[in-house]
């Protein structure tokens, strides 16, 4: 016979030709003759190859598993030694062949054995991003669900008909409401009502798909599942095509285990609803209410037709803050709609606005302290009435990148943030230089508004006379800086003192600078030095950690008291504060620090405002210190904002060449039929203040542009924003002709910057007739500006409101932008535009 290496590959070849490893029944008789053969070998020495010992143990592995796996009905009788005699049998192919065959067969059936055994039975998949309700998208719920199956019952189930179940305290997959979880991840109460029609058609359906086959509904009392088959009657109730009411509160009452529903008799056809068992868990104990996947209000479910419901689900405990978070502390009441009209869904589409408006809003209460005066916009004003307007100029540029941060971080725009003067006046005008030795020029241009149509705007501006850098006053700086608990953030503190920095750099070796820093109390870190002393200013910046409370009236004491002991007669006294305003110790209220701060002002040190931070931030104590105190703010929201208004900016910023500037303006009524002043609202004066030199007004720094615009409606214009009439009987409005062609005169008061007596200058403006495509780059860009303005603050006065229209005006007037701000200007107005699709 072959010797043993051939008997090995005869065992490999056999091997090889299965995918499986086989044996048969007639294994030992074949083993028994091969082992004869082998005693025959005697002229060959007994020694066994190293491989011996591996071809015997492969040969077993086949033999156990083909014993294993082979149904003994199909083997074919191979009893005879053909394999191992090496013989070419074409009967031996076939038998072999079957082998094959029948194990693969048998193989794949016990491969997909185990998996029968050990899983559910996946009834369906279905490719689910997020839970759904009939359609309904659970807006708040993390984790995103991928796909996931719908099970079936195998073991230890109860069969039960839905009609005999009369307690279910948690419905978690019904024939009208389908909550992709698994059943066995609920432990807490959820309550499912259906309409039957639904229901019904639900069933009929799975009858024309499989039969006789009953749908399934799932129920979990408390992590104990029992599935109920649903009968196939038509006697399930439904509760919202026979409720005669035509309000879904009161078609819901007694209809919904564990809702409450009280009458609400106080306002017809209203009602309040509690789910049962959560009346105590907070002071607000309305459940949440979701209304085809979008959260809404009880008011909104109560204005449901009640024959357009689908469903309601009730959720309770675990498995609504699952799905909605604390806000569905006390519950979650789902409601699934039929589809709506078009007419239907633009009215719920609607309201759904109003109410993500209210939400937001409510959102941003709860998680932002920050404090803005709230005031109302200027109204029109009737000129045979009232022809004068007079207000304080505004050199504030706070407002504009307060806005900017919170559109750029996503947030909503406080309406009472937006100061649109301030919007104005953060860009610069091409106004020319004065002549003459005035401090300033002025400027006027009357062409049309861009959002009323046939209004006209009149823009005045002011240009601050340039003030070379070595031809400036020594400068007496005393830096005094927010070290409190608050301050402790990146945008505070830290980029406060990156900002210090940016204006050392401005300052020349006459210049001096002191610190004083306030958290629980006040004190001076430093003493005035010598700006060619940086290292030493900078390493006391430096060392400033923020930690405390925050006693800002002790601060400014210290500050004005250090500022007036090293004042410079004929020099630039200036305290420079930097805070987020949250004072809390001591002078801290508003009043009081106005109280404060002007009588400090008196003492000719002016004040300089610079505000940092969000969240916390008190803009209204920030105005009012600027406001009060001969000063002007800024808001500094990043590094670029600080080398802005304390770097390109410095002199403008920190030096004044006139104070106390007052406008006072004069309508011709033979032209005017109307006016009104955009913005200014906290800047206006009494007529009688503009010669009054003891009123306060503002400031006006080196190269400083000041702007303002009043809305027109001309004599010959009929509006819908025109005030009505009185008919006087005393007061009578004639117009001399000599001033026929004169629109207005406009008046200018203003000190300088040691001085107490004001001078005043007067300028006509002439009467046109203009379209805005004639106008100039800086009307057409300071009109989208303050458009803009308008539109955020949502105003009752302007028609148009596409922001599309302000960018488009905002694009036109760029002009030479050199410094990219007015670009920035048209990018935010988009990034708001597209914030609000």
């Amino acid at each position: 016979m072959e010797n043993n290496h051939d008997i090995d590959k005869k065992f490999n070849e056999a091997s090889q030709s299965l995918e499986e490893p086989t044996t048969f029944p007639g294994f030992d008789k074949v083993w028994a003759k091969v082992e004869e053969k082998l005693d025959q070998k005697e002229e060959k020495k007994r020694i066994v190859p190293i491989w011996f010992p591996y071809g015997i143990a492969a040969s077993l592995i086949i033999g156990l598993g083909a014993l294993y796996f082979i149904n003994k009905k199909e083997v074919a009788d191979i009893s005879k030694p053909q394999i191992v005699e090496n013989k070419a049998s074409k009967k031996l192919k076939t038998n072999v062949q079957a082998i094959d065959s029948t194990i693969k067969s048998n193989i794949k059936k016990e491969i997909d054995i185990p998996k029968i055994k050990n899983d559910v039975e996946v009834l369906a998949y279905e490719n689910v991003k997020i839970p759904i309700v009939d359609g309904i998208n659970y807006v708040d719920f993390e984790p995103v669900l991928e796909t996931q199956p719908v099970y079936q019952p195998t073991r230890n189930l109860q069969w039960k008909d839905t009609l005999k179940q009369t307690n279910i305290k948690e419905v978690v997959v019904t024939g009208a409401l389908g909550i992709k979880r698994r059943a066995d991840s609920y432990t807490s109460n959820a309550i499912s009502v259906v309409s039957s029609e639904n229901l019904e058609g639900k069933r009929s359906k799975r009858k024309q798909e499989n039969g006789n086959a009953l749908p399934l509904v799932a129920s979990a009392n408390y992590g104990n599942i029992d599935y109920m088959n649903t009968s196939g009657t038509t006697n399930i109730r439904n509760e919202f095509q026979q409720a005669k009411s035509q309000n879904l509160s009161q078609a819901l009452m007694g209809k919904v285990s564990g809702l409450s529903i009280m009458p609400n008799h106080a306002i017809s056809g209203s009602a309040n609803i509690l789910i049962r068992g959560n009346n105590s868990l907070n002071k607000g104990n309305s459940p949440l209410v979701v209304i085809n996947g979008v959260v809404a209000d009880q008011n909104a479910l109560s204005k449901l037709d009640p024959q357009q419901i689908k469903g309601v689900t009730i959720l309770k405990d675990a498995s609504a803050t699952a799905l909605y978070g604390s806000r569905a502390a006390n519950g979650v009441v789902v409601v699934t709609t039929k589809k709506l009209s078009r007419k239907e869904r633009k009215a719920f589409e609607k309201l759904q606005k109003v109410q993500d408006s209210i939400n937001r809003t409510r959102q941003i209460q709860q998680q932002n302290s920050e404090e803005y005066e709230a005031f109302v916009e200027n109204p029109f004003e009737l000129t045979k009435n009232q022809s004068v307007s007079t207000f304080s100029i505004d050199v504030d540029k706070a407002a504009y990148s307060n806005i900017r941060r919170m559109i750029n971080n996503g947030e909503y725009v406080n309406k009472n943030a937006v100061r649109i003067e301030e919007m104005i006046n953060y860009f610069k005008y091409n106004y020319p230089q004065p002549k003459n030795n005035q401090p300033f020029s002025i400027n006027t241009e009357y062409n049309d508004s861009p959002w009323n149509s046939k209004h006209k705007l009149l823009k005045i501006g002011l240009q601050g006379k340039d003030v070379p850098m070595d031809k400036l006053a020594n400068s007496n700086f005393v830096f005094l800086i927010d070290v409190s608990g608050s301050m402790n953030a990146a945008n505070k503190l830290p980029l406060l003192k990156s900002s210090f920095k940016v204006l050392l750099e401005q300052l020349r070796p006459q210049d001096k600078v002191g610190i004083v820093v306030y958290a629980g109390s006040a004190g001076m870190i430093l003493p005035p030095t010598s700006a060619k002393e940086k290292n030493k200013i900078l390493n006391a910046l430096d060392n400033l950690h923020a930690g405390g409370s925050t006693a800002g009236g002790a601060g400014i004491e210290l500050a004005y008291k250090l500022a007036q002991e090293n004042f410079i007669k004929g020099g630039n006294n200036r305290v420079i504060i930097a805070t987020d305003g949250d004072f809390n110790v001591g002078t801290s209220s508003t009043g009081d620090l106005q109280t404060l701060i002007e009588e400090k002002k008196k003492s000719g040190v002016f004040l300089t405002c610079l505000g940092f931070g969000m969240g916390n931030f008190k803009d209204n104590r920030m105005e009012t210190l600027a406001n009060k105190g001969n000063g002007n703010y800024a808001y500094i929201d990043n590094l670029q904002e600080a080398n802005k208004f304390l770097g390109k900016e410095f002199a403008g910023s920190m030096y004044a060449i006139a104070k106390d500037v007052k406008i006072q303006i004069e309508f011709n009524p033979k032209y005017v039929k109307s006016y009104r002043l955009i913005g200014y609202e906290n800047r206006k004066l009494k007529n009688e203040d503009f010669t009054n030199d003891k009123i306060d007004a503002g400031e006006l720094g080196s190269g400083h542009t000041v702007t303002a615009l009043y809305e027109v409606i001309p004599a010959d214009v009929k509006s819908e924003f025109l005030p009505k009439e009185s008919d006087l009987k005393y007061t009578k409005n004639t117009n001399d002709e000599n001033f026929s062609d004169e629109l207005a005169t406009v008046k200018f008061r203003y000190k300088k910057p040691d001085g107490d007596t004001s001078s005043e200058i007067v300028q006509v403006v002439k009467n046109s007739n203009e379209n805005l495509s004639s106008a100039s780059d800086d009307f057409k860009f300071a009109s989208s500006v303050a458009w803009f303005g308008l539109v955020l603050r949502n105003s009752d006065l302007i028609k148009n409101k596409d922001l599309i229209d302000v960018e488009k005006l905002g694009k036109k007037g760029r002009g030479n932008d050199d410094e990219g701000y007015r670009a920035e200007f048209v990018r935010l107005v988009e990034a708001y535009r597209n914030l609000n699709k």
